[in-house]
C-alpha cells in the first residue's frame, strides 16, 4: 500500500493520492496556516477508525441477511491537549441503524468488528481506550 501527498499551496493544504489516484484533500488549523480546504490528520484518524468499522458491520449485517435502510456512525475523540503530541486519549463510535433489525445481530456485527476485523481500531486499542455503543431507530 503506497499513499502520495502532494502540497497544494503555500501553507499546508495538500491533497493525499492513493495507487488507484483517488484524492483527498488535507489541510490544518488556521493557527498554522491551514485554510480549512479538508480535514484534519487527526479527523482523518476517527474517519478511518469509522469508516473500517462501518464496512466491517455493513458487510457482516448483509451476511445476516439484515436490511438497513439507513446507517451513520459518530465518531468522538478527545485528545490530551496539553501534551506534545496531542495524541487521542479515548475514542468513542456510536453506531446509528435503521430498518428492521433484530438487536441481536446488530450487536454482535458491531462486536465482530469492533473485537475482532477492524484493523484501524485494533491498531490504536494499544495507545487509547475505544468505546462503542448502537441505537437502532
Amino acid at each position: 500500500m503506497k499513499i502520495t501527498l502532494e502540497r497544494m499551496n503555500n501553507a499546508v493544504h495538500m491533497v493525499g493520492i492513493n495507487e488507484n489516484g483517488l484524492t483527498t484533500s488535507i489541510d490544518g488549523s488556521p493557527k498554522i496556516g491551514g485554510e480549512d480546504l479538508g480535514p484534519r490528520p487527526m479527523e482523518l484518524v476517527l474517519m478511518a477508525a469509522g469508516s473500517c468499522s462501518s464496512m466491517d458491520v455493513l458487510s457482516i449485517l448483509q451476511k445476516m441477511k439484515q436490511e438497513v435502510k439507513s446507517y451513520k456512525v459518530e465518531v468522538n475523540g478527545e485528545r490530551d491537549m496539553d501534551a506534545v503530541p496531542s495524541v487521542f486519549t479515548s475514542i468513542d463510535l456510536k453506531f446509528i441503524l435503521e430498518g428492521d433489525l433484530d438487536e441481536s445481530k446488530v450487536a454482535r456485527a458491531i462486536e465482530l468488528s469492533m473485537e475482532k476485523y477492524c484493523s484501524v481500531t485494533h491498531m490504536l486499542r494499544g495507545s487509547v481506550e475505544i468505546t462503542y455503543s448502537y441505537e437502532i431507530k
